[in-house]
């Protein structure tokens, strides 16, 4: 399917961006302290723009997955055991690259006895021993829906907390096996019911051969189960070996999403083809408390 000219633009400014000094030392920065990145490994489009103004959300506990999800690029595998050191290293360069708001996420590390929740709430907590000002968000897997681990994570103080439902329920069985839609909200619902004041956030990639009916529903879905935060973007195949894209959304599209979401209850969202997640996560939150 040939992409059209909304997407082809965006791709190659970013291209560009990541030429240029910024992006090269951020890059370098991140390989001196042998930190890997969901940018590179997930092969974002927002790369270049992103390492352009000094920042990158962090793939911790590795870059091998433990599922194998068909529109993901991260590699599934045998993974190494957690790095007690990283982190440290995370909050080093979250201090010297001076961010006010880090994002970080991981493979889905089922392999682990508490599927790394103890990790992402190290990664919290060295983070706000750096610097107390800094923001996290971590953007955890969903724990195989084990309440105690959610709450390890919880308990550390994210700044808020993102679990990305990624599409409607009908195609899991086809994209996300090994995951479940119910107990991906579920984790959005405890959260909200554990620690009320910590925002929830989801995403969701249209492309996959969804329906209006089954958008709109995961948007309610979602809401009635305690997120208030939204994404919404463009599913994007890594390579030709990944599940083929079925549709592309229009600018004026994704427009009218956003807006429904909106009018559903949602206080902040991010509608667009290149939306991922952790993309201008900072900008989502502070829309949501309203700076």
């Amino acid at each position: 399917m040939k992409y059209p000219s909304w997407i082809v633009e965006e791709v190659k400014k970013n291209k560009k961006d990541l030429r240029q000094n910024q992006a090269e030392s951020v890059a370098a920065d991140l390989n001196l302290k042998k930190l890997h990145t969901v940018c590179d490994e997930a092969l974002c489009p927002n790369k270049g723009n992103c390492f352009k103004n000094g920042e990158a959300t962090f793939l911790i506990l590795g870059d091998i997955c433990t599922r194998n999800c068909g529109f993901c690029s991260v590699k599934k595998g045998k993974a190494e055991p957690p790095d007690s050191s990283e982190p440290k290293r995370i909050a080093d360069l979250a201090v010297k690259w001076r961010l006010k708001y880090v994002v970080f996420t991981s493979p889905t590390r089922d392999d682990l006895p508490d599927y790394g929740a103890a990790h992402y709430a190290n990664v919290i907590k060295e983070i706000r021993k750096a610097d107390k000002n800094i923001l996290t968000e971590p953007l955890i897997p969903d724990f195989k829906g084990e309440i105690e681990h959610l709450e390890k994570v919880l308990e550390a103080g994210p700044s808020v907390l993102a679990h990305n439902i990624e599409m409607p329920e009908r195609l899991y069985r086809e994209y996300r096996k090994g995951s479940d839609y119910v107990r991906s909200l579920k984790i959005l619902e405890n959260s909200k019911k554990l620690f009320p004041f910590i925002p929830v956030k989801s995403s969701l990639i249209l492309g996959l051969g969804e329906k209006e009916s089954e958008i709109k529903k995961t948007v309610k879905d979602l809401f009635s189960h305690g997120c208030e935060i939204l994404c919404i973007g463009q599913y994007l195949a890594p390579s030709e070996k990944h599940k083929k894209i079925e549709k592309f959304y229009s600018p004026m599209e994704f427009k009218e999403y956003e807006d429904y979401a909106l009018t559903v209850g949602f206080k902040a969202v991010l509608s667009a083809p290149l939306v991922r997640s952790s993309y201008k996560a900072k900008e989502l939150y502070l829309k949501f408390i309203g700076a």
